[in-house]
């Protein structure tokens, strides 16, 4: 079973939205998902409520109550992860995945709770081992915005323990489509093309690193 956690410690990065389009893009390509969301909010089980019966279909577990049955059958896992995962908690987040996939926004106050986030991460035995692969994306991103520059140059200048790049691979907009498409249970991949164009763009190289053999486990 493929297994893709999309996590940040700190609220507000576009977790929910992140997870719910993979999700969206797995199902449209005919592989049988399930949705975890593990956040107390449950903007991911709200999401899927609105989602219309006539769209491929997506389990949905909602697991913040320590629920974490996943169906029988299930080909693609994405786990929406609850903000504020640290010490234990976030090793057992890890350990159920084989790829995370971490969205930060551009903000001082995000790119601080990242540099706490990674020092943790790059200690954690799964990540040490390549057990674990991991890539960021620059998310809720304004093109005009001074910041984007200062995150895009951070993003790239992180590295893993053993001196290899830590996957950079998108920037996505701080777009209405994705606020548009939520509202009806829907990821932008499901509104009109000619709408979205831009969008799904910019979603192809993170798309092009989850489909290879780079964002899974290497043991």
């Amino acid at each position: 079973m493929r297994s893709i956690l999309v996590i940040n410690p700190k609220g507000g990065s576009g977790k929910t939205t992140l997870a719910t389009n993979i999700a969206v893009y797995y199902a449209m390509r005919g592989s049988r998902t399930a949705l975890l969301d593990m956040d107390p909010q449950g903007s991911a089980t709200d999401w899927l409520a609105e989602r219309p019966d006539s769209k491929p279909h997506i389990d949905g577990i909602y697991a913040a109550d320590g629920s974490t049955r996943i169906p029988r059958g299930t080909e693609v896992l994405i786990m929406d992860a609850p903000a504020g995962a640290q010490g234990r908690d976030l090793t057992e987040l890890l350990r159920r995945a084989q790829t995370a996939v971490v969205p930060v926004v551009p903000s001082p106050i995000d790119m601080r709770a990242l540099a706490r986030f990674y020092d943790d991460l790059v200690r954690l035995t799964r990540v040490v081992n390549s057990q674990i692969r991991i890539a960021t994306v620059a998310n809720r991103v304004r093109e005009a915005s001074p910041n984007r520059v200062l995150l895009e140059e951070y993003l790239r200048k992180l590295k893993l323990p053993d001196g290899r790049k830590l996957p950079f691979t998108t920037v996505l907009r701080n777009s209405q489509a994705y606020v548009r498409a939520a509202d009806r249970g829907l990821g932008v991949f499901e509104l009109a093309p000619s709408l979205v164009a831009h969008e799904l763009e910019l979603w192809q190289p993170l798309l092009r690193w989850l489909n290879s053999k780079r964002s899974l486990p290497s043991v």
